[in-house]
């Protein structure tokens, strides 16, 4: 078992995908133990830290890499499996942010009411207790939610020498903020570049489905991830496997293209993996999926298409590749024990 431990120096930290020299080579098989910043790049640590003032735009959303992964081609696809996801500190921030959000006027989205005030709420991580701490700014409320890790940007290269802001999701993965991206997923994703040059970082401890006002709560990471690569299989947008569920994913605006992507995407899957035809793919999904929003507020939306695994007849996707690595996650795990 060949493992990496590489925590970056802000000055490595990527802002983009593509664009970037790779930090590190790994090969197929490895086993990479990363760390990540937050989304504020560890700038945000009181109430009075308003992100317009300690954070320089565009250089929000810091990623850990990208690593080129030995082998890996156009066509093929790069399997990224999450051993663990712990936050590596004892406090977490979310904020709101003038003009951006789901519930405010954007750039985007012209209003003439006043952007919504800046708030920052801090909040406890207990890793013991498995719980974040929220407290209202205004009044005495504290609601313990279930700690519930997760990474918000997970990507490589795009294709046609394209450089995209750690903001923004798309084909290539990035930025798609979704809750699915936790510890026990494979996350698969399409290579357009030679060495596919895989980053990952906005680590949040919890997030609720669409993320609302545009910022979860955000936390450096303590990140294990196993890679593995799927010689001459192309995937078109990035797709999640766990023990129990398909997920597809799509990113786009307005967000009934995301939710279009992901669910064309999913009926492809369909007849890749059970040969279904695209109309009984069609009708099943309809009867049968689940669509939860991953965000509504990124420069792309992005929406999920999930269909449960027990649903279907057994079948090795992606010749075996989550039960290859979700095992190779657990020797590794073990061996730490």
């Amino acid at each position: 078992m060949e493992v990496l431990s590489y925590r970056p120096d802000p000055a490595e930290f990527a802002w983009t995908f593509g664009g970037v020299p790779p930090v590190r080579r790994v090969r197929p098989g490895s086993i990479l133990e990363l760390w990540t910043e937050d989304a504020f790049g560890g700038r945000v640590r009181g109430p009075d830290d308003l992100v317009s003032r300690v954070v320089e735009f565009p250089f929000v959303n810091p990623q850990t890499g990208p690593f080129y992964v030995e082998g890996a081609e156009p066509g093929d696809t790069l399997a990224v499996h999450f051993v663990s996801i712990e936050p590596s500190r004892d406090w977490a921030a979310s904020t709101t942010i003038p003009l951006f959000g789901a519930l405010t006027g954007t750039h985007a989205t012209a209003l003439l009411q006043e952007p919504l005030p800046e708030v920052v709420w801090m909040y406890e991580v207990d890793r013991d207790r498995r719980t974040v701490t929220f407290r209202a700014r205004r009044g005495d409320l504290a609601v313990e939610l279930p700690l519930d890790p997760m990474h918000g940007t997970v990507g490589v290269a795009p294709a046609s020498f394209e450089a995209r802001s750690s903001l923004v999701p798309d084909a290539h993965g990035g930025n798609m903020d979704t809750p699915e991206m936790r510890a026990g997923v494979t996350c698969y994703l399409g290579v357009n570049v030679e060495g596919a040059l895989l980053s990952i970082g906005d680590g949040h401890c919890r997030q609720g489905e669409g993320e609302s006002c545009g910022v979860a709560v955000e936390a450096a990471m303590d990140t294990v991830i196993a890679v593995d690569l799927v010689k001459g299989m192309a995937t078109p947008w990035p797709r999640l496997e766990s023990d129990s569920h398909l997920m597809s994913t799509g990113s786009a605006r307005p967000l009934e293209d995301a939710f279009r992507i992901s669910q064309v995407d999913l009926v492809q899957w369909l007849q890749e993996g059970w040969g279904l035809d695209p109309l009984d793919a069609y009708q099943l999904l309809t009867q049968a999926a689940e669509a939860p929003v991953a965000n509504v507020v990124d420069p792309n939306y992005t929406f999920v298409s999930k269909l449960r695994k027990d649903l279907l007849p057994a079948q090795e996707l992606y010749r075996g590749t989550h039960g290859r690595l979700r095992q190779l996650g657990r020797d590794y795990l073990a061996g730490k024990g």
